[in-house]
């Protein structure tokens, strides 16, 4: 259910940067079955999740969008004390 409402909310940022509204779940499934690199920075306390680009530029543009929303709420990564930031584009 957790999974299900998050989501839930990146569908309602993404939605609105879409054309085809009803294709915002589709298009984050994509993201969820892309592989991403995962660089921990104890010294700067920041876990980086760089994701790799998708099938086409607009797609990449409106996750940029997605990335930009998420790196605004500053989340602490669970059980540690590492601030998440999540880029487009694999280091």
């Amino acid at each position: 259910m957790i999974a299900y409402r998050a989501e839930t909310a990146m569908v309602g940022i993404i939605r609105q940067y879409m054309s085809r509204k009803d294709d915002a779940r589709a298009l984050l499934r994509q993201v969820f079955n892309t592989e991403a690199d995962i660089k921990p920075d104890y010294k700067n306390n920041t876990l980086e999740i760089s994701l790799h680009h998708l099938t086409n530029r607009a797609s990449d543009k409106i996750i940029q969008k997605l990335c930009e929303q998420i790196n605004k709420s500053e989340t602490i990564y669970p059980d540690t004390n590492l601030r998440l930031i999540v880029k487009l584009g694999s280091v």
